[in-house]
Order: C-alpha cells, then structure tokens, then sequence
C-alpha cells in the first residue's frame, strides 16, 4: 500500500504540468487499485501487505496511512480532472478519513496503528502532520466543522507535544507513556521534514493558514 501512494503522488504532480493521455491512464489505473484492491470496503481501512494475487497479508490497520491516503486520494483524482472519477473518490475519502477517526485519541492525538491483539500508542510525527491535512480536505469536501476541529486539535498537540520548541524540528514521536522518543532520530533516513514540511505548504496554499 505505502509503495502505491508513493508513486501515486509523483504521478499526480506530473499531471499537473504534463498533459499526457498514458500519464492519465497510469494514474487512473492507480486510483483504481486503491479503490479496488487496497481499500476494504466493509471497514473503509487499507490493507497494507498483498501478495501476486491482492490476497490481503496483514491485519494490522495503520491510521496514518489512512488518513494520508484519504487527502492524497482525493488530490490525485481532482488534477486528474476526470469529474466522474473525483465525485467517486470523493465519497471514498471521506469514508476513509471518517474511519481513520478511530485512531483519534482524547488528548487530540492519532495514534500509529492497530492490529488483532495489540494496539501501538505511539504518536508518530508524521501520523500527527498527515492527520491535520487530511481532516481538512475532510472539512473542505463535507463542510463538516468536526472535521476541521479534529484538526485544530492535531496541531495543538503537534505544538505542545511533538515540536522541540528548544532546539528546532520535531521529536520523531511521543511514546505511549507520553515521554519524548529520544531513541529516533530527529533527522535521518527515516526522518526528515517531507511530512511536517508538505503539511505546510499544504494548509497555506489550499487553507490560507499562515
């Protein structure tokens, strides 16, 4: 799953200034293996692991992947431009950010993910980035404030919990406990500022969030 929204991205990027029928059909073809194949339709969560068959893999349900893919989703189907294909991965991006609520926690956080008999309590940095922009995409195409108050919410925690207001970027994550995740780098392989960074330029440019 993490591999398909990878690539769908970069091919939604592409289309913007690349108006090209095969780029079209690539990115319609991905759009339909996340609606087809990735997606569980009975619980609106992604399967994350398939084999050669999209038999499903793993019954773990990551709520960050969730949630960004329920923006990404929908980005990917509007520079599309294909109206019939954006009202159908509409509704399927509201389903799955509705469902990703279920990783909310009371503090305001999203937790990073769910599996038969464990659930992982960490808040992972870019759990927190990607929950804020795709509950705004949420507010924006359901006109439910919930939504956006999920997100206030989110960013409150990112400033209070997750931001190092002393020494700049952000802790890779709170640990259940609620201490500070020294273990992870702050800055590496891993971690970078892709997920903080794009949430940004995300909320300036389609929220007018300065």
């Amino acid at each position: 799953m993490n591999t398909h929204l990878h690539v769908l991205e970069p091919y939604t990027n592409l289309c913007r200034i690349w108006n090209d029928e095969m780029l079209k059909t690539a990115q319609r073809r991905m759009i339909d293996i996340f609606t087809d194949r990735i997606l569980d339709k009975k619980t609106n969560h992604l399967g994350l692991f398939f084999d050669e068959e999209w038999n499903v893999k793993s019954t773990a349900i990551s709520y960050g992947h969730d949630i960004e893919a329920s923006w990404l989703l929908f980005e990917a189907a509007e520079v599309l431009g294909d109206r019939r294909v954006l009202e159908e991965v509409k509704k399927v991006s509201l389903d799955i950010a509705d469902a990703a609520s279920e990783g909310l926690e009371a503090d305001g956080s999203m937790i990073y993910e769910k599996d038969r008999d464990h659930t992982d309590k960490e808040r992972h940095w870019w759990v927190q980035a990607e929950a804020i922009v795709g509950f705004m995409y949420a507010y924006r195409n359901s006109g439910d404030i919930s939504c956006k108050e999920k997100a206030a919410r989110i960013w409150n925690y990112i400033r209070n919990q997750i931001v190092d207001a002393e020494h700049g970027e952000w802790h890779w994550s709170r640990l259940p406990d609620g201490s500070v995740n020294h273990k992870d780098d702050k800055a590496g392989f891993w971690k970078c500022p892709y997920h903080n960074g794009r949430m940004c330029m995300e909320m300036i440019e389609h929220f007018n969030i300065r």
